[in-house]
């Protein structure tokens, strides 16, 4: 039967070789030959990267998910197991996700004759940017699936601490670019253009006012410029500005409420300055909705393996693209204290890996009480 030290061993030999999404081919690979060791079922989907195993036979149905990929980002942490692979990190801890879903499997598969149906175990690529739920989603892997589990390793909690909620945990995630074509001219002489860099001010300006001067206090919502760019010298009026940033949202009539002003805001620029601006608004991850009677499952097995189990007044604001797989299916979703001092996306960003000890756990727990509720 594994062990704690084996999980560490699988979360290290992930982290030293992460790959960024959908060019998991070596993490998939890997994950199989594991799988395989201990006599796994392994199911193909007609996906290039992520696969689906199984264990016991029946039903009910339970899946749980892990992700697989890492980020674009080059490590900042020593370690004997540091990233091999220069520009990708696992700095989201998907490797602590795997190594915590592959013990459950193993472990599982180890207690088989005593299952009351089947699990499923969904290694899913390409999270980080928002695709993998919805592509294996969309193949037959959920068919006769009854619920959807799944976790994230979270750095500012404690290890031992377990956060849930009710319905929405996490954000619906936007993408927002504004494209504004203008006229250039010499900087001396800004009558004969048109100046981006005037619209650049004002479309800062009415994007910050949108959720303080649009939305109730009692409605929540994020607007973030993350990149500005115009001109590329001191002395000419440049002919293009761009801008873009993300929008993050808890409710469908929030969301639409933004993007509709932004939209009315790009049209009364367009006509004041005499420009051009195209809006290209692009939706991400939806936000996660956590069913409520598997939300108390989820607290039941948690308290029952020890974790002290905080109840979220509010959702957090990340994104995160088990939404994906929600949309036929009840699922729940739980953030477990991971107690890194640099958070998630972070080059220091570095786990305890005592998280490791009773994540599997808490999931073999929460699907023995699933299955015997889906009997």
């Amino acid at each position: 039967m594994t062990e704690y030290k084996d999980y560490v061993k699988w979360r290290r030999l992930f982290h030293q070789y992460p790959e960024v999404s959908n060019n998991e081919f070596e993490t998939t690979k890997r994950l199989k030959e594991i799988l395989k060791e201990y006599d796994i079922k392994i199911i193909d989907i007609p996906l290039e990267t992520g696969f689906v195993a199984e264990v016991g036979e029946g039903e009910p149905c339970i899946a749980v998910r892990t992700d697989i990929d890492a980020l674009p980002i080059n490590e900042q942490v020593d370690h004997d197991f540091t990233s091999s692979n220069e520009g990708a990190m696992h700095a989201c801890g998907h490797d602590i996700h795997m190594a915590s879903i592959l013990a459950v499997a193993t472990k599982l598969k180890s207690q088989e004759s005593d299952l009351k149906g089947r699990v499923k175990f969904l290694f899913q690529p390409a999270e980080e940017v928002g695709t993998g739920a919805l592509a294996m989603a969309e193949t037959n892997a959920l068919d006769d699936v009854k619920a959807i589990v799944g976790f994230h390793n979270y750095p500012t909690l404690d290890i031992g601490e377990f956060a849930i909620k009710s319905g929405p945990i996490t954000s619906a995630v936007d993408r927002f670019e504004f494209k504004i074509r203008g006229k250039g001219a010499h900087a001396a002489k800004p009558e004969q253009g048109n100046d981006p860099v005037m619209v650049l001010g004002q479309l800062i300006t009415s994007l910050q006012t949108i959720v303080s001067r649009n939305l109730s206090a009692f409605d929540s919502a994020v607007v973030t410029i993350g990149e500005v760019s115009s001109g590329n010298t001191w002395n000419v009026i440049a002919d293009n500005a761009y801008v873009q940033g993300t929008v993050r949202s808890f409710k469908p009539e929030i969301q639409k409420q933004i993007k509709q002003r932004m939209t009315d805001i790009a049209k009364g620029l367009e006509q004041v300055f005499n420009v051009e601006i195209e809006l290209v608004y692009t939706h991400l991850p939806q936000a996660v909705i956590n069913d409520e009677e598997l939300t108390e499952q989820a607290k039941e097995a948690a308290k029952k393996v020890g974790y002290k189990v905080i109840e979220l007044d509010n959702p957090y604001t990340i994104g995160e693209d088990f939404s994906g797989l929600l949309a036929n299916h009840p699922g729940v979703f739980a953030f477990i204290g991971s107690n890194s001092e640099y958070d998630l996306h972070h080059p220091k960003y570095d786990p305890d890996e005592r998280i490791l000890e009773k994540v599997p756990e808490y999931f073999i727990t929460l699907i023995h009480q699933l299955l015997a509720k889906y009997a």
